[in-house]
């Protein structure tokens, strides 16, 4: 038991750092939306899952390499360098309050949601971002919007940005993720078809989040699953952004 409490920290990180290097096929203005995303979701698991050094680690290693991708931006907006720097704030400010309800902010998961909405929305406008390579953000972003509804409650999208993905959620999100995936063949390559295989479970739990509720239940009444869906979620994003498929152009 001990060994394994002192190997998955380790682990962990290998995961992060695995990731990065595969992210490394994006442009770096769609790569700080995949990492904004993840270091968001660690700072939920972190606080939701009592506060273990494992998700403190992970969050650390999101943190850098989306520093690592935010400083290969040839030349970022101000829009873009204003709303990461106001990201970062939050996730740090998410870590410093301490272990109890009451030592929270009742304004701050607001603020968190709309530090990682502006960032997204600034980069993906400088970016001009559409089609498959936001495959990998938009599997993070509804990770993110599951874990707020575990933990934390409703995650606020960006309404006014209907026509992105951050201001959708898995009601508009699932069936464009499934019409992005289709053309990809699964019988002539096996690594898509264990993607397609782990979309399927994680469509499954992702089509319960019940967002158009205001009471934080599953549509099927299930208790919520975070840490499988964001393991599943995380393992996802990181298929797709090794996938040929998604290679880019030039970056900006």
């Amino acid at each position: 038991m001990i060994r394994k409490v002192l190997l998955y920290p380790l682990f962990s990180l290998l995961l992060c750092f695995a990731a990065v290097a595969r992210a490394n096929e994006l442009p770096p203005l769609e790569q700080v939306q995949v990492h904004a995303c993840r270091a968001t979701s660690s700072l939920l698991l972190f606080r939701g899952e009592g506060f273990q050094e494992a998700h403190s680690a992970r969050m650390r290693a999101d943190l850098k390499a989306l520093d690592d991708a935010f400083t290969r931006i040839a030349a970022p907006s101000e829009a873009v360098r204003k709303t990461h720097d106001e990201l970062v704030t939050q996730l740090d400010r998410g870590v410093s309050f301490g272990h109890k309800e009451n030592d929270v902010p009742w304004r701050y998961p607001q603020e968190l949601a709309k530090a990682l909405r502006d960032f997204l929305i600034a980069a993906r406008t400088q970016g001009g971002g559409a089609g498959a390579e936001e495959l990998p953000a938009k599997v993070e972003y509804l990770n993110v919007q599951y874990l707020s509804r575990s933990y934390i409650g409703s995650f606020e999208i960006s309404r006014e940005n209907a026509d992105s993905y951050i201001g959708q959620d898995e009601r508009r999100l699932l069936p464009d993720i499934d019409q992005e995936l289709a053309p990809l063949d699964d019988k002539a390559d096996s690594t898509v078809a264990k993607l397609k295989t782990r979309w399927s479970f994680l469509k499954a739990a992702l089509s319960d989040m019940n967002s158009q509720s205001n009471a934080l239940v599953s549509t099927s009444g299930r208790p919520y699953a975070p840490m499988v869906v964001d393991r599943h979620a995380r393992s996802m994003s990181g298929q797709l952004l090794a996938l040929d498929a998604l290679t880019p152009g030039p970056s900006p």
